[in-house]
């Protein structure tokens, strides 16, 4: 690797439960590592965990090699894809005045989200790659930060970049797709086809228990099938990003009645399960 594109100082912008791992991993690796986040109590947890991690912006170095950002993204009021904390990171980057060897978008976005950004704020002159989070509570780091990941960028320089940052540095797993464009709709796409899986479950165990079946046999009959893994219907589709990475899927174009369905299933199931428990059926 050239002596210009050494990687000695990162930057975690955003401190959750995707990031702080992330920081962790990346300064376990080597590296200078510092966070940002805004809230008092991410940070806090961070510096615990040896980052040096601020809410103030400008403490951040401006000699930072990368930037990641880790943002949680959001949804309007009328379940619209709500994109701002990512455009805001990416705004911090632009006004700290220095050029970024690499800016990586691992927040959930929808496809054209990096390429606008690349264009409108960093007018093409900032190298940026899209590596969306993998994660699971159960073991943030290898089957979160270290787990395969896709990884798009805007052109083929940032994905050299890119790659020489998370393969040949992090020493992380990667599927590289053609365009940025993919890597952004891969993981909406994965996330909204494990909230279906969930909801047919959901649905299932309605069929079942209106039939006197036990669903809770029928799955793990039909999990014998080696093409075959039924999730759990428990209490509903859950968390943060499932349900809302299946509304930005939704939201894409008028081809979502499946998408639209598995939103009122999950909510039939809920009411379903509510009557359950209070002994109404």
């Amino acid at each position: 690797m050239s002596e210009s594109l050494e990687f000695k100082k990162a930057c975690v912008i955003g401190l959750g439960q995707v990031g702080l791992p992330t920081a962790e991993y990346i300064k376990d690796i080597g590296l200078k590592v510092y966070g940002y986040d805004i809230s008092e109590e991410a940070v806090s947890r961070a510096k615990n965990r040896g980052i040096d991690a601020t809410t103030d912006f400008n403490k951040i170095p401006s000699d930072i090699d990368v930037y990641i950002i880790c943002v949680s993204t959001l949804l309007t009021e009328d379940d619209q894809p709500d994109l701002h904390p990512v455009f805001d990171a990416s705004e911090k980057i632009v006004k700290k005045g220095s050029r970024p060897k690499l800016v990586s978008i691992e927040s959930t976005i929808i496809p054209g989200t990096s390429r606008k950004i690349f264009k409108e704020l960093f007018n093409e002159d900032i190298p940026l790659a899209h590596v969306p989070h993998r994660y699971w509570a159960g073991d943030p780091i290898n089957y979160g930060v270290r787990q395969m990941r896709v990884i798009g960028a805007v052109d083929d320089k940032s994905l050299d970049i890119a790659l020489k940052f998370y393969r040949d540095v992090l020493d992380i797993p990667l599927h590289i797709v053609s365009s940025v464009e993919v890597a952004e709709m891969a993981k909406i796409a994965e996330n909204a086809y494990r909230f279906m899986q969930i909801v047919f479950a959901e649905e299932l165990r309605m069929i079942c228990e209106d039939l006197g079946l036990d669903f809770f046999e029928v799955r793990e009959a039909c999990n014998t099938k080696w093409n075959i893994d039924m999730p759990e219907a428990r209490d509903g589709v859950g968390g943060h990003c499932l349900p809302k990475d299946t509304r930005y899927l939704m939201m894409l174009t008028r081809y979502n009645r499946l998408l639209k369905t598995g939103f009122e299933v999950d909510m039939q199931y809920r009411e379903w399960l509510r009557k359950k428990r209070s002994g109404k059926i």
